[in-house]
């Protein structure tokens, strides 16, 4: 497995969305921001950044009418 060299933000922001997945949250940006102590414009930077290394993905609304935002979900690493 190759190794994937993270900022110390991106590392933060990656650790605050496994552990709200881990407590059965959805990771919302603002729930996100909150765990890892940013504030939501803080987070758009590392959020894109661990989305384009593939450590994230983002999954936007399942059900028409009712769009509470984005959430990013952690991909598993082999």
């Amino acid at each position: 497995m190759r190794q994937v060299q993270l900022s110390e933000v991106e590392e933060r922001v990656y650790e605050a969305v496994t552990a709200l997945e881990a407590r059965g949250q959805v990771p919302y940006p603002d729930m996100i921001a909150e765990e890892c102590g940013l504030t939501e414009e803080q987070l758009t930077g590392p959020l894109h950044m661990l989305t384009e290394k593939n450590l994230l993905h983002r999954e936007d609304s399942p059900m028409a009418g009712l769009d509470f935002g984005p959430r990013f979900c952690a991909r598993q690493m082999a």
